[in-house]
């Protein structure tokens, strides 16, 4: 595992209704931060197409391809062309009728590393993700001892880093078990905005929820913490759409935010150190004093 520092440039962008549109302004954008000195790329959830799971319709799932298919074959091309490590989130066809909400990673010199793919798929208002999406299953991780998970960690040329998606960003079973495959990143692509009816009412503390919980897991863990959001307001015929709320960020093991954006589309570039990890760790020993004996209950659903 690198112990070198690597720069990591975390892209907010709106979202065309035109697909090609939307992918050029990523290459666009991948290239400025390349030119910024970003060695790994982080896109945002579903990165090329409008958030779709507003309604259930049949048809969208059209928009899903394969892994490895023409968007990341495309950005592959990218990848080895500017040497960078490039997290590329889209609407997977595994096959047909099985689709993910999944991320490939791609690795400096182009080749595909490994596919994530979101383990915890919510369903609320506007939010109808359960319809789209399978899943990411259990599989077999290790040797000895054998672990069975989904979570994944992905050695690339510039750091090893742990991919998890949207609503996985709420859990912490998910960072903690990431964090402990040995992640020194947690990126998380994301597509979160707020209802326009309750954007004055609840609308800054969503948002501060939702970075708090995430500052949470950097500190927990002693990680380095990215999340990439869309921004801008998706419309929907029948609803009021959806306003997505931007606010990406970098933190650092501590929990402070060493960069992040406002709500419209940014370039965020951060350099991360994994040395701060180590000496993280060293002072707050949360990892050494987890009581593994006792946590036996956390596999229960309730303890009532």
């Amino acid at each position: 595992m690198s112990t070198a520092p690597f720069t990591l440039g975390v892209i907010q962008q709106r979202v065309a209704v035109d697909a090609e549109a939307t992918v050029a302004e990523a290459v666009d954008d991948i290239r400025e931060a390349a030119r910024r000195g970003a060695q790994v790329i982080l896109l945002q959830e579903l990165f090329n197409a409008p958030y779709f799971c507003k309604v259930t319709d049949a048809e969208r799932f059209d928009l899903a391809e394969p892994i490895p298919g023409p968007i990341v074959e495309r950005m592959q091309a990218l990848a080895r062309e500017l040497a960078l490590v490039i997290v590329v989130p889209i609407f997977e066809k595994r096959t047909a009728g099985v689709y993910h909400n999944s991320a490939a990673v791609i690795d400096a010199d182009g080749s595909l590393v490994g596919v994530y793919r979101k383990m915890h798929i919510p369903d609320d208002p506007l939010y109808h993700e359960k319809y789209y999406f399978t899943p990411g299953e259990i599989y077999q991780h290790g040797e000895t001892p054998t672990i069975q998970t989904g979570f994944r960690v992905f050695r690339t040329r510039y750091a090893t880093l742990g991919v998890l998606i949207c609503w996985d960003q709420w859990y912490p079973e998910a960072a903690r078990i990431t964090a402990l495959m040995g992640a020194q990143i947690l990126l998380y692509p994301t597509a979160i905005g707020w209802h326009p009816k309750e954007k004055d009412e609840w609308g800054k503390s969503q948002a501060d929820a939702w970075r708090t919980i995430q500052r949470a897991h950097a500190i927990a863990n002693g990680i380095y913490v990215a999340a990439a959001n869309r921004v801008g307001h998706e419309p929907e015929p029948g609803t009021d759409g959806i306003d997505f709320f931007g606010h990406s960020f970098v933190a650092d093991p501590f929990g402070r935010l060493i960069a992040e954006a406002g709500t419209e589309p940014t370039i965020l570039i951060a350099e991360c150190d994994p040395k701060l990890i180590e000496y993280t760790r060293r002072n707050w020993p949360f990892l050494r004093d987890r009581r593994i004996d006792a946590y036996g209950p956390i596999l229960q659903r309730y303890i009532g």
